[in-house]
């Protein structure tokens, strides 16, 4: 008996127990239960594919690496339907260097992206490295979005990115920013950490190119 076969099981067990009004959530509940189990089981059994992490990021003489990690989620569209991601991410930078990796909600690497001003390339679990100029193609190609991370290496400290024009509203009491606007993305800065320095806890990112929106959540844990 397969997992999934398990878990129709149980599903009609549920919608037999339960009143009528709570059939639904009963049944998205043993649909999203069925799925962790049948991950997990497939973990046990046979291991996922996944990446090894990546190796921290030394700094270079006078600077520092930031570090964030935190939770991701994302909505977009492919050929014309809603699709959405989430899962955890490790954000390592030093200078104009980046190193973002995505994580399922199981823990496995399934993404390492890695971007400075002379290349840039994505790490999928099973194929060899992409490439590319332009980091945003070459996520957008191979997952379907692109994550800004050339933006957000400076978005996340609150600051717009250099090259290009940029427009940031503060809060006028706390003079903390509150919206960001830069090459087609909005920013808004949800919360912060408390003490100083300043750090942004959550933000929100949104983008709509030729009728495609793309909305970005992070939300920063340490």
């Amino acid at each position: 008996m397969t997992v999934m076969t398990l878990a129709r099981m149980v599903e009609k067990a549920q919608f037999a127990s339960r009143p009528a009004t709570r059939r639904a959530d009963a049944s998205r509940f043993v649909r999203t239960a069925a799925v962790v189990v049948a991950c997990a089981a497939s973990v046990i059994a046979t291991g996922c594919a996944s990446l090894a992490p990546p190796t921290p990021i030394e700094p270079t003489a006078g600077t520092s690496v930031e570090h964030y990690r935190g939770r991701f989620s994302v909505r977009y569209e492919q050929n014309g339907e809603a699709r959405n991601t989430y899962g955890n991410f490790d954000w390592q930078q030093n200078g104009e260097s980046a190193t973002v990796q995505l994580l399922d909600p199981l823990g496995q690497t399934q993404a390492i992206v890695r971007e400075n001003p002379r290349s840039a390339s994505l790490e999928l679990p099973g194929k060899a490295p992409l490439t590319g100029s332009r980091l945003e193609d070459v996520m957008h190609d191979a997952l379907g979005f692109a994550l800004p991370v050339g933006g957000l290496r400076y978005w996340l400290r609150m600051q717009s990115a250099p090259g290009s024009q940029a427009s940031i509203e503060r809060d006028p009491q706390t003079q903390r920013p509150t919206h960001l606007k830069q090459d087609g993305w909005t920013i808004d800065y949800q919360a912060y950490f408390d003490g100083t320095p300043l750090r942004v806890k959550r933000v929100d990112l949104s983008r709509d190119i030729d009728g495609s929106p793309l909305a970005v959540r992070l939300v920063i844990d340490e």
